[in-house]
């Protein structure tokens, strides 16, 4: 095997386990904690919403880290075993405090794992003139295929599974980083001009808004779509098989993002793919059966497999080279970071006190609220067109 097919298999790998990993742990860890643990909605709301805010502050600071040590692949290890092995370490902590700190150090070296491997792909799809989809969707696969499994092995084993799924996936993942492209240099990320200099540009900024909105509930639903199943009267191996056509259906569309981004241009993508999540979350309030929602999971290509693309290439179209690496840290920063935490944080205190079906409606507006910033978008990019603005 040449090293060219070598490396292209150990980066579509990395991206199966890594993600078969986060779908092994994060969609049942809910559940393991109401269940298992006998956790309350606010309390489970809580411990869901630490990973996001610590995403916010640890991200820069793995940045900051890559940057000095100039050896990616060092850091991405380190940060694979630690990740592993206390996301093992969870399975025995049974205080709610200790479970606190447990999932702030978790999120603390998980933060570095996506951030880094995106890096070394982004260089390595650059450099050898190929599509990153190609590569993204491998990690959808994986997402998928874990919470199918582990659905069905929860339902035969027991909740606990889930643990041990995700440190063996991440250990797998290990092995993999030998035959990763060579380090290399990667994209520094000078956050204090960078962030000077994209507040004072008005699309920018409205499109950090529409990625709150839009990304916020999308990333929350991964840590409550296992209790809304429950609640229209599912079971543990309905939810795997639930993910596995929700997150299964990413792939496709990946692959197929370029070319309707070329067809149909971005801002057009972007609010066809967040009308399809708000209507998606809104049908939900009104419980349909389980069958339609499993029938109706498969949206989730068009929303999430199409926007992640056409996000990075508004960026990438819409902001300067020199900052554009800064752009694309605050990006996920907001949309990953801070709207995932207040969505994940406000949707369990709604659960808590009403009923997942209204935290559901409280997504379905949110995305609609994002749906109207596309508008605003669209109508400073044609002002910007018309030169009645400085625009970007």
């Amino acid at each position: 095997m040449n090293s060219h097919k070598r490396t292209s298999l150990s980066l579509k790998g990395f991206n199966l386990f890594s993600f078969f990993a986060f779908g092994s742990l994060f969609p049942l860890l809910g559940v393991y904690f109401k269940e298992v643990a006998g956790l309350s909605g606010t309390e489970i709301g809580t411990l869901m919403s630490l990973s996001p805010v610590v995403m916010i502050f640890a991200q820069p600071m793995w940045g900051v880290i890559t940057d000095y040590t100039r050896k990616p692949k060092h850091v991405l290890a380190v940060s694979l075993l630690f990740t592993a092995l206390i996301g093992y370490a969870v399975l025995f902590i049974g205080t709610y405090g200790s479970l606190i700190i447990m999932l702030i150090l978790l999120a603390l070296f998980q933060s570095a794992i996506v951030p880094i491997s995106d890096s070394i792909l982004l260089n390595y799809v650059n450099k050898t003139n190929q599509e990153y989809g190609n590569y993204r969707l491998f990690g959808a696969i994986g997402f998928a295929l874990a919470v199918y499994m582990m659905g069905k092995l929860s339902e035969m084993s027991g909740v606990s599974v889930i643990f041990y799924s995700f440190a063996l996936s991440l250990l797998l993942c290990l092995l993999l980083i030998r035959s990763m492209p060579r380090e290399g240099e990667l994209l520094k990320v000078d956050l204090r001009s960078g962030l000077s200099h994209l507040i004072r540009m008005p699309k920018y900024m409205v499109f950090l808004v529409t990625t709150f909105l839009v990304f916020g509930p999308i990333f929350a639903n991964n840590f409550y779509f296992s209790f809304y199943i429950q609640g229209i009267g599912g079971t543990l191996a309905g939810v795997g098989i639930a993910f596995l056509l929700a997150a299964g259906s990413e792939a496709p569309f990946m692959k197929l993002a370029g070319f309707a981004l070329r067809k149909f241009g971005v801002i057009h993508i972007m609010m066809f793919a967040t009308a399809v999540s708000a209507l998606r979350w809104m049908f939900y309030f009104f419980q349909p059966s389980i069958t339609v929602v499993l029938i109706t999971t498969v949206v989730q290509g068009f929303s999430v497999g199409l926007f992640i693309p056409a996000a990075i290439e508004y960026i990438r179209d819409n902001t300067p080279p020199d900052v554009r690496a800064t752009a694309v840290s605050l990006y996920t920063a907001v949309g990953n970071g801070l709207g995932a935490w207040f969505c994940t944080f406000l949707g369990g205190m709604i659960f808590d006190k009403y009923s997942i079906f209204i935290t559901y409606l409280f997504f379905g507006i949110l995305s609609f609220a994002g749906l109207f910033m596309i508008g605003i978008l669209m109508r400073l990019q044609s002002r910007e067109k018309l030169g009645l603005s400085s625009g970007i």
